[in-house]
């Protein structure tokens, strides 16, 4: 890769995610470097990152385009539009992790074919997509997904806080929404990005189905989707650990994305 452009990244927020893939870009990864950060706390993202505002810029949300060629999106959902826009007005790469944002913001996509720019969500917390992808070059017919996570880990999603509902005392599995994707990304935004990719590798965020379960029994958060297709009929189910730092994210979504960018530099890159 010596004689390739290098990739600068830019990370919009540190969080579980972000400060992960700022570790992994600062430990080295041919093609890539950590080009700048915006965060909102500089004092506290420094405590993760000490070299932040030294060797590693900081700057604000909207200013990341303009020295970075790659965008990390880990933001929450009130700050995602500032970022998105300015990424792809500028034609950047935009990798956002608060995939079902996009469904309320789909006018990015349209601008993004004039601009140049590229959205790669990565795979997250889910597995299969490359299979879910595939199978809608053809007909698929139906796509359901079944998601349960311990209580604590939807407690305070807007669905559940509109309708007065807290999860925190359940004792036995309990579902808490049955609808389509769409809805159901927006209501738990901070757990069912995975929801929203799955719909957007597929057939759309109206015909997807989606149960959301508040779960005591389960200490993983647990994804089975079913698939029913012209090519082939498949089921994955995936129990994904919670970060440390929030529990309504897997830490292989962290992975994920530092999988993601390495995809954009390598020699070798295998699956779609």
């Amino acid at each position: 890769m010596a004689n390739e452009r290098v990739l600068r990244v830019g990370l919009a927020g540190l969080g579980a995610v972000g400060r992960e893939v700022a570790r992994r870009l600062e430990a080295g990864i041919d093609g890539l470097c950590l080009g700048a950060v915006a965060v909102r706390d500089v004092d506290k993202a420094r405590r993760h990152l000490p070299r932040l505002g030294k060797d590693i810029p900081v700057v604000a949300l909207d200013e990341l385009a303009r020295t970075c060629d790659v965008i990390v999106e880990g933001l929450p959902p009130a700050a995602f539009s500032t970022v998105a826009r300015a990424s792809i007005e500028a034609g950047r790469i935009f990798m956002p992790l608060s995939v079902g944002q996009l469904l309320d913001n789909w006018d990015l996509v349209e601008r993004a074919r004039e601009t140049g720019a590229r959205i790669l969500p990565p795979t997250g917390a889910l597995l299969g997509l490359d299979a879910v992808r595939a199978a809608a070059e053809g007909e698929i017919r139906s796509v359901a997904m079944v998601t349960r996570k311990p209580p604590a880990g939807l407690e305070g999603a807007p669905y559940l806080r509109e309708r007065g509902i807290s999860v925190l005392g359940v004792t036995e599995p309990t579902m808490v929404f049955d609808g389509f994707a769409r809805e159901g990304a927006r209501g738990f935004p901070a757990n069912l990005n995975v929801a929203a990719a799955l719909s957007l590798a597929g057939i759309g965020p109206d015909r997807t189905r989606l149960q959301i379960w508040a779960d005591p029994t389960v200490d993983r958060n647990t994804h089975r989707i079913e698939v029913d297709a012209d090519t082939a009929r498949f089921s994955m189910t995936i129990e994904n650990v919670p970060s440390e730092d929030n529990p309504r994210t897997g830490r292989i979504t962290a992975l994920s994305t530092v999988a993601a960018l390495r995809g954009l530099v390598a020699t070798l890159k295998v699956g779609s």
